[in-house]
């Protein structure tokens, strides 16, 4: 059988086309009567609205395109939730694409989200080029979010205030009484706000010669070979900060592969509070760069870029807490 048409739902209905019309466009013009009859008939029937036509119709698909930089990344989960949760509010739909994929093909990243015709771009995380989307700012509105990459003329920048946080995670440890601490740091420029952070914190504390940082790819594999080679020097540290919570996962694994217990021998903390850190078995002190809310802020720029397009673009920066948890303790 054919799928129902609005035709045969203005049919069941007893009214025009033009009625149904307003209806499925959420229109304040139609009696609740009527509108409760053409819903009622598009029910029974098993109506869709058909987008594709709808889109031509209004020159907007009401989609937004997300591109990740690595959809490995746990902590993209939590922003994700509260980006979508926004833009489904208001009617708007996610696709999604993977950066790092589209690269290893040599394909522009947002090339296929471009290609659907998408409304609005959310970048999440660090592309390697992130000017590179001002071309496409010049077609559509445009947001980083997890970024603290220079962006483009005309977009929004909304990410966690990664000097707060890593300021934080320093300090924890430097009152837990730990002196030789490490930091696993990362790349661009979150990785760079961090580690400055963690480097300026030491300093005021008058422990910059006691500091360590190695540099790492932020993965778990990374944060597991670079801790082997902390940990089996002359000075081993007795707490490292991980730039994020998967190079702290590998952290965890070279600990107890070297005989060391965790918080006993060595404390550890993460960032970004991801699923991960919050499992039982691991109970990571992390820091919470708040991504849910990171996320909502994001959905939020893009709506207000829908409304009024146009202007200089800003930077939005959510505060950090510390989630305190069982792989931190006193110092050795």
């Amino acid at each position: 059988m054919r799928p129902p048409t609005i035709r045969d739902v203005a049919e069941r209905a007893g009214v025009s086309k033009s009625l149904v019309s307003l209806v499925l466009r959420g229109s304040d013009q139609v009696r609740p009567e009527r509108r409760d009859a053409v819903l009622r008939a598009a029910q029974e029937l098993g109506y869709r609205p058909n987008a594709a036509a709808r889109s031509l119709s209004e020159q907007r698909t009401r989609t937004v395109g997300v591109l990740l930089n690595d959809l490995r990344n746990p902590w993209f989960v939590d922003l994700l939730d509260g980006l979508n949760s926004l833009l489904h509010a208001n009617g708007l739909h996610m696709l999604l694409a993977d950066a790092r994929l589209n690269r290893r093909t040599g394909q522009d990243p947002a090339d296929p989200l471009l290609d659907l015709r998408v409304d609005g771009l959310v970048v999440v995380g660090t592309l390697p080029d992130p000017a590179a989307l001002g071309a496409v700012a010049e077609q559509i509105p445009v947001v980083l979010a997890g970024s603290r990459e220079p962006a483009p003329p005309g977009v929004d920048v909304v990410a966690g205030d990664d000097e707060r946080g890593a300021r934080l995670a320093a300090e924890h440890l430097i009152g837990l009484g730990h002196r030789r601490i490490a930091h696993i740091a990362g790349y661009g420029a979150v990785g760079e706000l961090r580690r400055g952070s963690f480097e300026a914190t030491m300093l005021r504390h008058g422990l910059a010669e006691r500091a360590v940082v190695e540099p790492s790819d932020m993965t778990e594999e990374g944060g597991y070979r670079t801790t082997v080679r902390l940990l089996s020097g002359p000075e081993r540290p007795t707490a490292v900060f991980a730039v994020n919570d998967m190079a702290a996962i590998g952290v965890l694994s070279a600990a107890e592969e070297l005989g060391l217990r965790v918080p006993r021998d060595l404390s550890v903390v993460g960032y970004d509070n991801t699923s991960i850190a919050r499992l039982r078995h691991v109970w990571l002190t992390t820091v919470d760069n708040t991504s849910h809310e990171v996320g909502r802020r994001a959905a939020r720029c893009l709506l207000e870029r829908f409304e009024g397009p146009g202007g200089a673009g800003r930077i939005q920066l959510a505060t950090p807490t510390l989630e305190i948890r069982g792989s931190t303790a006193p110092a050795p």
